[in-house]
């Protein structure tokens, strides 16, 4: 398998809107950071996107992707799912079938109240079209190919209850928006090859895990090798944050591909 990550900010991307930090202003091309999403490339060479935010058109002419196959969602909020109009061109070829998404129910329905006209039995030419497959927490699933998925279950938001998923997929796992992993997926992550998880901030954030926490995570679970996403200008200069972490542990960047 193959990873790339499109986009590694947060939702308000990097450079921030009306910010004029270090970060915001540096040169380096690592440290200008899309909405988090990525592109998982099978064995048998077939695309699979991991959320699709606001940013999805400029990721996609940006890698030149001509195929998707699916898209798993880790949840609603708009930096994650804000480019699912864009998807037009890659759901012509599925026709009225629906190019297929995994999510769980609530976003589902999220997704057919924001946009309702994807799902109109009668829609007007040209809309996209999708279809829709419900995925359950901690329940696996396999693709058309074969492949098994894993959905896990993430606290994004404590104070408010909501558990959004992340994704275990073979040696892999992905997860973004985690404040708290439940002690059942950090079992389940236990030893393996390599982690994606988010790291939004070196200050605590009551939603998301900042750099310490991340850290915490990442030494409970000992994965072979980890990755940072889901990165605002309050986690540092790529170059000098990068040079802090442990060993085994790096800051992912917008074009990054890595072989798992």
């Amino acid at each position: 398998m193959r990873l790339t990550f499109l986009g590694t900010g947060t939702s308000t991307g990097v450079p921030q809107i009306m910010c004029g930090c270090e970060v915001c202003r540096s040169s380096d091309p690592r440290d200008r950071r899309l909405r988090t999403s990525a592109m998982l490339t099978l064995d048998n060479g077939h695309n699979v996107l991991i959320d699709c935010g606001p940013d999805f058109r400029k990721q996609m002419l940006r890698c030149d992707c001509h195929d998707i196959r699916a898209v798993l969602l880790t949840h609603s909020h708009y930096d994650h799912v804000g480019g699912i109009d864009d998807m037009r061109p890659y759901c012509a070829k599925y026709g009225d079938a629906g190019l297929p998404v995994y999510c769980r129910e609530d976003v589902a329905r999220d997704l057919r109240s924001r946009i309702p006209y994807c799902f109109d039995s009668n829609p007007y030419p040209g809309a996209p079209s999708f279809d829709i497959h419900t995925i359950l927490t901690n329940k696996p699933f396999s693709f058309y190919d074969g492949t098994e998925i894993l959905p896990l279950d993430i606290i994004h938001a404590p104070e408010r209850g909501l558990h959004i998923l992340g994704f275990r997929i073979g040696p892999l796992a992905y997860v973004t928006d985690c404040k708290i992993m439940p002690p059942s997926t950090l079992e389940t992550l236990r030893g393996i090859d390599t982690l994606v998880i988010n790291a939004l901030r070196h200050e605590t954030h009551p939603s998301h895990m900042n750099l310490s926490e991340a850290l915490g995570v990442i030494n409970e679970v000992r994965p072979r090798v980890a990755y940072l996403i889901h990165l605002s200008h309050g986690i540092g200069l790529h170059k000098e944050t990068q040079s802090t972490l442990p060993e085994g542990v790096h800051i992912a960047y917008d074009g990054l591909t890595i072989d798992i």
